[in-house]
């Protein structure tokens, strides 16, 4: 059974890394001993130990222990042996390219159908879609293929941001981003606003936080959804 913590951001504005999740984490992650932890999207080109380092201090605070997958001699057999698994943001780009380039895609898309808990945020839940097309990020590196793990039904859009009347800014809105997608796809596309998040098993898909989200849908105007609403038929 799927167990699923999509965010769109690790931290809200007056909150430290991860904290805004704390209450949800300790009972999603509550049968975790460990938490693999997957740095490869390197958000501001830091390094892999420096970016465990800092998701371990925000998980002691739940009395979580971390490693990073780049730790590990055997990276395939300690994702087989995970009991825990966090993506964490950055570049997502970068992030998929990692995860064909170490043979790791199908090996997680597995983990997470044999139920074990894996935690997104940013880039790590936008591999979850079916591809990383809507994503926000420069494509720095070129992954094989832009599709992803596929364990939603749909193409997700982290950071999702309204339109400003006052902007002096004249630049397409991710709306308009979005419907140039719809152009040439068809999955829909859940925009998570700040703060906001998907929680997921095989039976529902919840929206958490406490804003709407905007759906879109192809060949469909964009609507919201409050929070609480199940998501499980949108596909």
């Amino acid at each position: 059974m799927k167990q699923l913590l999509l965010a769109s951001t690790s931290t809200v504005h007056g909150s430290g890394y991860l904290e805004y999740l704390f209450g949800d984490l300790s009972d999603f992650f509550c049968n975790s001993a460990t938490i693999l932890f997957i740095p490869y999207a390197r958000p501001s080109g830091i390094g892999h130990n420096e970016y465990t380092k800092k998701v371990a201090e925000a998980f002691e605070k739940i009395g979580k222990k971390v490693t990073g997958i780049h730790e590990h001699h055997a990276p395939l057999e300690a994702l087989a042996k995970a009991d825990g698994i966090f993506a964490g943001g950055g570049n997502t780009f970068l992030l998929l390219n990692q995860l064909y380039k170490n043979h790791l895609l199908a090996p997680l898309r597995d983990a997470i159908s044999d139920g074990v808990p894996y935690l997104g945020t940013s880039a790590g839940s936008n591999i979850c879609g079916l591809s990383i097309s809507t994503t926000n990020d420069m494509p720095i590196v070129y992954p094989p293929s832009f599709k992803s793990l596929g364990v939603v039904p749909f193409n997700i859009n982290p950071h999702y941001l309204d339109p400003d009347p006052d902007s002096t800014h004249k630049g397409e809105t991710r709306e308009t981003r979005i419907k140039e997608f719809h152009k040439f796809n068809t999955q829909p596309v859940v925009g998570l606003r700040e703060g906001s998040w998907l929680m997921a098993n095989d039976h529902t898909l919840t929206l958490k936080g406490l804003l709407s989200a905007r759906i879109f849908e192809y060949d469909k105007t964009p609507y919201e959804v409050a929070p609480d609403t199940d998501l499980s038929d949108l596909k």
